[in-house]
């Protein structure tokens, strides 16, 4: 693990195994400089272990970096499950869950993320208090986190095109889950033209008849021309491969950890194509939970969080502009400063 490009001085990594549920989960924490590590759990059928470590390392990194960028006195980590979402869930295996991260002492709060839902954590939270996301307190963060995508799409279009009003302009969205779908009706209601893709086809083509989207394959959504292309499903989507497909003038979604290598970024740069740092952008979901773990939730506070962080989005993206420098190195340098890891990146 320590050799790993993704390791990045993580401060702790936790394989936990509970026989009788089946429990596999690694935690990983990589900062606790601003406060206790933050960063939701995802279930995900991984091809294998190692797979799985990896994804937990670089999405714990992120998350350091999302807390930092949205200001919030909170560090990164992340857990991951490794198991099928839709046939391995037992509320006995949460339990489980709840009962490793409260082993950690509040050094890890957990929510939820791809593959868990709120009652997920519900059960999770019968064995802990280190558990945030719950139904009846901040519950789902999925809807924030898309309020925040929308508007960080509509502050990447006002750069882009010199206009924020998303009227007639075409949006080729990877990924209609909880995040993706909310982002959907938040353009269309905005008035721009959708065409979105899933490997969830049922749920795709109701989310197209809901929105007047057009539907394609999950395979062609990379081919379609559009304006902005906003991925909201996995990671590591912007690579060699796609990014030649690409015929838009904006990268702007949900997705965790976007760009395959951190050269990607350069690489869109010099395509023309503007990108909106992926922790910058998708922020809104850690904001609403961190109300919950300061322990009042306040839908106005989370507004008004929310509001700063598309400020400092701006920010970013007209540094970049001006000094000429991909948008993610712009970013990975203020957030690595707000956490003391000044030499650091996030790896591929």
């Amino acid at each position: 693990m320590f050799d790993k490009a993704a390791f990045a001085a993580h401060e702790s990594v936790h394989h936990v195994f509970d026989a009788p549920t089946g429990l596999r989960v690694i935690i990983a924490i990589h900062s606790t400089v601003r406060g206790p590590a933050a960063g939701g759990c995802r279930m995900w059928t991984y091809a294998n272990a190692d797979e799985a470590l990896i994804d937990a390392l670089r999405l714990s990194e992120g998350m350091s970096y999302k807390n930092a960028m949205a200001d919030l006195p909170l560090g990164g980590g992340k857990a991951v499950i490794l198991g099928n979402p839709r046939t391995d869930k037992t509320p006995e295996l949460f339990r489980a869950l709840g009962r490793a991260i409260d082993r950690l002492n509040g050094a890890y709060w957990s929510a939820e993320d791809v593959g868990v839902s709120t009652q997920d954590m519900a059960f999770a939270a019968e064995e802990t208090r280190y558990v945030a996301g719950l139904p009846g307190r901040s519950g789902d963060p999925s809807p924030v986190t898309a309020r925040g995508v929308y508007l960080g799409i509509r502050a990447a279009a006002l750069r882009a095109f010199g206009t924020d009003d998303l009227a007639g302009r075409h949006v080729a969205v990877q990924g209609v889950g909880h995040v993706g779908a909310h982002v959907c009706r938040f353009l269309a209601g905005a008035g721009a033209r959708l065409t979105i893709a899933d490997v969830n086809t049922e749920a795709a083509a109701a989310l197209a008849r809901e929105t007047g989207a057009r539907l394609v394959a999950p395979a062609d959504i990379y081919d379609v021309p559009a304006d902005i292309f906003s991925p909201n499903a996995l990671g590591a989507i912007i690579n060699p491969d796609t990014l030649a497909r690409l015929k838009v003038k904006v990268v702007a979604g949900g997705a965790n950890n976007q760009l395959a290598t951190p050269d990607m970024g350069e690489a869109l740069m010099a395509r023309g194509i503007l990108y909106a740092p992926d922790y910058v952008i998708n922020g809104g979901g850690i904001i609403n939970v961190a109300a919950e773990i300061a322990g009042a939730y306040d839908p106005a506070w989370v507004e008004a969080r929310l509001q700063r962080l598309m400020a400092t989005l701006g920010e970013v993206m007209d540094q970049a502009l001006r000094e000429g420098r991909a948008v993610n190195r712009v970013a990975d340098a203020i957030a690595r400063r707000r956490i003391g890891r000044e030499t650091g990146q996030l790896q591929a």
